[in-house]
């Protein structure tokens, strides 16, 4: 069982004005096994808190704690986080031209296990994964996100999900610009991945159509830079009818 505490966290980011503070107090534990719902509306502190945890340089935490297992995650370096089995798929991923997917992700697994996986194992693996996604084997051999759909593009975050096998993956709005096919099979591909590692998730959504593929334990509502409400999934469902408007209302 791992655990992964967000204590007081308060993160600003730069601007061409000076550092903007987003995140003002966040508590948060997620455990192993646990799926996480992030909602709000946009400017809320969703991704400002993704990013945080994964170590992005332009946002600088400036007070509280990110700790996985007791160790301090902001005394790691990005590499070091995602060895440690902290995983962040990202809302618009970078394309890498010239590199293929299944190079990419056999290097990304050497880097986080410390060897090399066996070659004749590993193929076995990605093309079991690539098929539960619904990815052509054609698809190992193509530049990494480069000329992806949008589907195609959380396709591949979800399949390093399940490769690389983090102890907590951060998925900051793996439904944006999905169709309702994509939407299903990117579901089944996360649930597939918890199932199997028992990873603690980090689901960040405006909607919640999504939360019918992927069902979630809890539901935090961040409004502000903070966590205005916390409940289970009945929460979403209230926001589904209501909105965001009560808590817009009390800012």
């Amino acid at each position: 069982m791992s655990k992964l505490e967000i204590k007081n966290l308060h993160v600003s980011v730069g601007t061409q004005d000076g550092p903007k503070p987003i995140l003002k107090g966040v508590d948060l534990t997620i455990n192993s096994g646990e799926i996480h719902a992030i909602m709000g509306p946009n400017g809320s502190g969703k991704s400002t808190l993704a990013y945080a945890i994964a170590g992005h340089p332009n946002y600088e935490v400036t007070d509280g704690e990110i700790l996985l297992d007791g160790e301090n995650v902001l005394e790691m370096e990005v590499d070091e986080r995602a060895r440690a089995g902290v995983f962040l798929a990202m809302q618009y991923p970078v394309e890498v031209s010239g590199v293929s997917v299944s190079n990419f992700l056999r290097t990304a697994k050497t880097a986080i296990d410390g060897q090399a996986p066996p070659l004749r194992t590993w193929v076995k693996d990605m093309n079991t994964a690539m098929e539960g996604l619904r990815m052509g084997t054609d698809f190992a051999q193509r530049d990494v996100n480069t000329g992806f759909s949008g589907g195609e593009k959380k396709r591949h975050e979800i399949l390093q999900m399940q490769l690389l096998r983090p102890r907590f993956a951060i998925l900051d709005e793996t439904d944006s610009g999905l169709d309702v096919d994509a939407l299903r099979i990117v579901g089944e591909g996360v649930n597939a991945a918890q199932a199997e590692t028992g990873a603690g998730i980090v689901l960040i959504t405006h909607y919640t159509r999504v939360l019918q593929h992927i069902k979630p334990d809890f539901v935090h509502v961040f409004v502000n830079g903070r966590i205005a409400e916390e409940g289970g999934p009945e929460l979403a469902d209230r926001l589904e009818a209501e909105g965001y408007d009560r808590f817009l209302q009390a800012v």
